[in-house]
């Protein structure tokens, strides 16, 4: 055993000796082959360009260490020279210097999803064409505002190009892109989506042009708004992928598309494109992706669709179709997957038994006539991911296959139909639902946890929300506005943490609002329902809130005083489109919003029971557009800084005990277009502005000591109710006197001079009734609003 021991330890430490060895020579092999001293400058003069800001990104790029081992550097482990340089999505700022094409052994170049601004292309006697074998070079995706190139032709020497990605470069200027990408013998995929291209081309001789090798064109999102030319599809017959989706191309599909054998994808979606759809398109056997989805095309549905054996995604939406579609229309589409028809004419005609060959994962449907039975053929589908049946005339459903069918949808949109179903015994798995405007019944439905957005909103639920609703920790979105629900219903929802949009309006929900919510919530409705208690100080501490509406509740206690951190409300420059469909209150009327905005910043705490001075911060949130803080207790003044809310468009403190002058600062608000102030104690002179002048009397009612336009006018002399006293003397007395005897005699001459000129002269006499008739009339008036005040009080 000794003996076999020791061969064993002699075979291992040889072994390990011979690892040793080879590491050592692959060490040293390694070390051997150096960075190329050229491409290190090169590289280094690219660095140049880039702002300080970045630098982390690449701060290994120094010249203490071997450029081959520099961040997004790749060399040859031969030669050491640089053949790939991979920098996408670094957030480097500042220019793409084009000299890094000077790298001759360059064959790989990714400088996309950063944040440059400015391209720089060195002058032609600078030569950069030393880069003959790149086959990759994609510069899109960056986020600079100023992103512009006036011309290609720097590109032409690079004949071994395979892909170019150029997508969000401003290219309006380059007038030949056409003619200059044609000079790419190898060029096999295209992208210049977003590049303010405005033509096809300004030599009329397309034909002569040779993109022969092309297989993928992307020219999406750009501004081409001729027809397309008659020789566009003769540039290449082997294409792929053809996308010209957003632009505003008008005229018909040209007959030469049928040319397009190899097609794959086809998609010309939101043009401007007329006629009908050739009905030569059944007979491109490789089609899989057919978008013509947003034009004006006209006529009915070739029967040759469905020849496309090979289809899987029809959209041919929002168009002028019309004619009747049937089973026929779909018999041999074994492969299709998704079909979109939305806001389309049709006439549906399919047999009750239909049984389709083909299993959906999307299905839209929205803005058609389906109704008033839910189209049968649908519940066959057991694959669906996405059903959109909104506005789609439907109002009976089959219980258990409409249950079993929606239970397992991930995405459901069953919008303003006229469904009415109980469906309270069921969990719903998806993650977006949508079943708004309806008749369903009963209580709310249990969900999943994968639940995202909920909008049962415009229904008629019943009952509280259901306990299980607390597990939703991904749930951001709900919205329950009108229905008949009740409960406590923050005390299940005040946990969720990644809840942004909360619209609980128009129901008979009570409780107290709590102190900890989700710190994400941007919309907070709880309007129209019977909360109670103190309004908490943190709701004012939620930094991506735009939009509060606590109005017609029971809400007690004073506006909270603090700091407020409404950022929202404050400095933001942010207009992005919210997920939240809203009911607005704003300029004293109701109207319904699809998405809102977070540039729209609304406060509204009307009709509470709120008491206490409203808080100076209040006057602070610079952005806010709408303020209501109507029929409440509220008292104090309006502060000076109101001024400075330069975004207000509608201010109503009617209804409370406010009270002090109005400020002359509120003459500089020029966006407001509703103000009310009526049923205050406010006083003085209502401030001269063009904007407060506008409005009208019943603005500023029912303020006794309020004056100036648009009410009465001010007394030039205030009036002392409380005259000092001093000893009379006789002076007193006779200049006392004089008045007396003054005002006698002047009364006399003014009495005979009008009451004589009134019996006189006719026409005096009939203006005199007609004054002291509208006198009456408004004496009337105002003794109606005394009246009314009094009952109120």
């Amino acid at each position: 055993m000794t003996i076999l021991t020791l061969q064993m330890s002699l075979l291992f430490l040889l072994l390990l000796s011979l690892t040793t060895f080879h590491k050592t020579m692959s060490t040293n092999e390694h070390r051997l082959v150096q960075c190329n001293e050229k491409d290190q400058e090169t590289l280094l003069i690219f660095k140049k360009g880039i702002n300080d800001s970045s630098y982390d990104k690449i701060s290994t790029w120094s010249t203490e260490k071997d450029c081959c081992a520099w961040e997004g550097v790749h060399c040859d482990n031969i030669t050491g020279r640089v053949t790939e340089l991979d920098l996408k999505q670094y957030l480097l700022k500042g220019e793409i210097n084009l000299s890094i094409l000077e790298l001759e052994f360059l064959t790989y170049l990714d400088l996309s999803l950063n944040d440059f601004n400015v391209i720089n292309i060195p002058t032609t006697e600078h030569n950069i064409t030393h880069a003959s074998k790149l086959f990759y070079l994609d510069l899109s995706g960056n986020l600079g505002v100023d992103l512009h190139m006036d011309d290609l032709q720097w590109i032409t020497p690079l004949s071994y190009l395979k892909y170019l990605n150029l997508s969000g470069i401003d290219l309006h200027k380059e007038t030949n892109w056409l003619q200059a990408l044609a000079t790419l013998p190898s060029l096999l995929e295209l992208h210049l989506i977003e590049c303010k291209l405005n033509n096809f081309m300004t030599n009329p001789s397309i034909e002569y042009l040779n993109l022969s090798s092309l297989l993928t064109l992307d020219l999406s999102f750009n501004n081409f708004s001729s027809q397309l030319p008659k020789g566009i599809f003769n540039l290449t017959k082997d294409l792929n992928y053809l996308v010209l989706w957003g632009n505003k191309i008008h005229g018909e599909i040209p007959s030469s598309l049928l040319n397009l054998q190899n097609l794959r994808l086809l998609d010309l979606s939101y043009n401007q494109l007329q006629g009908s759809i050739p009905d030569g398109i059944g007979q491109l056997p490789n089609i899989r992706h057919l978008g013509l989805y947003s034009n004006m095309l006209s006529g009915s549905i070739p029967s040759t669709i469905g020849n496309l054996s090979s289809l899987h995604h029809l959209s041919i939406g929002y168009n002028n179709f019309s004619g009747e579609i049937s089973e026929k229309t779909f018999s041999k589409l074994y492969n299709l997957d998704s079909l979109d028809l939305r806001d389309s004419k049709f006439v549906f005609q399919f047999d009750l038994d239909w049984v389709p060959p083909f299993e959906l994962q999307y299905l839209s449907l929205s803005d058609t006539n389906q109704g008033p039975t839910f189209p049968s053929w649908i519940y066959t589908q057991k694959s669906l991911q996405v059903l959109d049946l909104s506005s789609s005339g439907i109002a009976l459903v089959d219980r258990n296959k409409f249950s079993s069918l929606i239970e397992t949808i991930p995405d459901i949109i069953l919008s303003n139909n006229s469904m009415t179903e109980d469906i309270s015994n069921l969990t719903l798995k998806g993650n977006y639902l949508a079943l708004d405007h309806n008749n369903f019944t009963g209580e709310l439905p249990h969900i999943s946890p994968m639940g995202v957005s909920v909008d049962f909103s415009f229904n008629f639920f019943s009952g509280s929300i259901p306990h299980s609703w607390k597990n939703l920790k991904d749930l951001q979105y709900v919205n329950l506005w009108s229905n008949n629900l009740s409960g406590e219903a923050l005390v299940h929802l005040s946990n969720l943490k990644k809840l942004k949009i909360l619209n609980l309006g128009e129901n008979g929900f009570s409780g107290t609002i709590p102190i900890k919510m989700s710190q994400h919530l941007e919309v907070v409705i709880l309007r129209g329902n019977q909360f109670e208690g103190d309004i908490p100080l943190q709701i004012f501490n939620l930094s991506d809130m735009f939009h509060l509406d606590l109005a017609h509740n029971n809400l007690s206690g004073s506006i909270p005083k603090c700091v407020y951190n409404l950022t929202q409300m404050i400095n933001s420059t942010r207009n992005d489109p919210s997920m939240a469909v809203v009911e607005l209150f704003t300029k004293g009327q109701e109207y319904y919003v699809q998405n809102i905005y977070t540039s729209r910043q609304t406060i509204d705490l009307s009709s509470n029971n709120l008491s206490g001075e409203v808080p100076l911060e209040l006057f602070q949130l610079v952005q806010l557009q709408t303020l209501n803080l109507s029929h409440n207790n509220l008292i104090g003044t309006i502060p000076k800084t109101i001024g400075g809310m330069k975004n207000i468009e509608s201010l109503d403190l009617s209804n409370n005990k406010l009270c002090g002058e109005i400020p002359q600062s509120m003459a500089l608000l020029n966006f407001l277009g509703y103000l009310n102030l009526s049923c205050n104690n406010f006083n003085g002179k209502i401030p001269i502005g063009t904007q407060l002048q506008s409005f009208n009397a019943s603005s500023y009612i029912e303020n006794p000591n309020l004056c100036g336009a648009p009410l009465k006018n001010c007394s030039t002399k205030e009036e002392n109710p409380k005259t000092a006293t001093s000893p009379k003397n006789e002076d007193d007395d006779s200049i006392i006197e004089s008045l007396y005897l003054g005002i006698g005699v002047g009364f006399a001459v003014g009495f005979w001079g009008i009451c004589g000129s009134l019996f006189l002269i006719r026409k005096w006499r009939h203006a005199y009734f007609r004054f002291t008739n509208g006198v009456g009339d408004k004496l009337y008036v105002t003794l109606i609003v005394k009246l009314n005040r009094f009952h109120r009080n």
